[in-house]
């Protein structure tokens, strides 16, 4: 099973980190010195992503010109001699005819957004990364579930246990078999309360899907929130095919949230070489005098 296209829904307002995102896209936050659709691109390129595609929006152009060479600004580092900027931004830059982009005119929801990127994907699986979701792993997440559906196959989710109190927050599954890394999906509930959440095992922003999602998602129910949920598209699914959630390695940061984002921050920041010391000597002065 090979997956050569992923689609990045990057068309929300990001109204949790206003007025920081009124005029930049929240994906475009930084995490230490990248932005956080960054870290996704990348973590698609070192799963063998091919082909990437934004579902973007109004004001979302920053994107566009993050993912472009910047003539100007390559002039004036490598007229300064700044070869290792010089590089960096280079790097960012997927090759020609690697990019695609499509505009949600409405926020209809996640699964409006991946709707919307049908006819660039065409009859292929594909996978799903939703930018918020920053995952710290040796081996990238994403990379994990390819290599998980090619023993699988059908559709995968990338899963984690959550508390039971928060299930309301996120796509639950209903589990069958489940030997510990892979759980065999047998139903799927968008945001359930508590006492009704078939399980704690919720899924996060990473997914390969087989494209009879689209005929799902084509149709435009409403879910929770009055939008087209993915996870109930998907719920729809079950049983047409293999579908696993696997408990990926690693750890992933809400950068949605403001804690998160926070966390996700001195996580990668701590992971650096060039400012372990510094920042971990500062943590650990503020704990001291706290």
């Amino acid at each position: 099973m090979r997956v050569r296209k992923a689609v990045f829904p990057v068309g929300g307002l990001g109204t949790r980190f206003l007025p920081a995102t009124k005029a930049l896209p929240k994906e475009m936050l930084p995490i230490v010195d990248k932005p956080l659709i960054q870290y996704a691109v990348e973590e698609a390129h070192a799963a063998g992503i091919e082909e990437f595609i934004f579902v973007t929006g109004r004001g979302k152009t920053a994107i566009e010109d993050h993912f472009d060479y910047s003539y100007e600004l390559e002039d004036l580092l490598s007229s300064r001699n700044k070869i290792e900027a010089l590089e960096a931004l280079r790097a960012v830059v997927p090759g020609a005819g690697q990019v695609a982009y499509t505009r949600q005119q409405e926020p209809l929801g996640l699964g409006h957004a991946v709707w919307c990127a049908r006819n660039l994907v065409g009859d292929e699986p594909f996978a799903v990364l939703l930018a918020d979701d920053l995952i710290m792993s040796e081996k990238p997440c994403l990379q994990q579930m390819v290599e998980a559906a090619g023993e699988t196959g059908g559709n995968m989710v990338a899963v984690m246990d959550v508390p039971r109190e928060h299930t309301s927050r996120y796509g639950i599954l209903d589990v069958g078999s489940d030997d510990g890394r892979l759980a065999e999906v047998r139903g799927l509930v968008e945001k359930p309360e508590p006492a009704a959440a078939p399980s704690t095992l919720s899924v996060i922003g990473r997914y390969i899907l087989t494209p009879e999602v689209f005929d799902h998602l084509g149709k435009k129910h409403l879910g929770a929130g009055g939008e087209i949920q993915l996870t109930d598209a998907m719920a729809k699914m079950v049983g047409s095919g293999p579908f696993h959630g696997l408990r990926f390695e690693g750890t992933r940061f809400d950068c949605g949230d403001k804690l998160g984002f926070l966390q996700a921050t001195i996580a990668f920041g701590m992971a650096r070489d060039d400012l372990r010391t510094g920042l971990g000597d500062y943590l650990s002065k503020i704990v001291k005098d706290l």
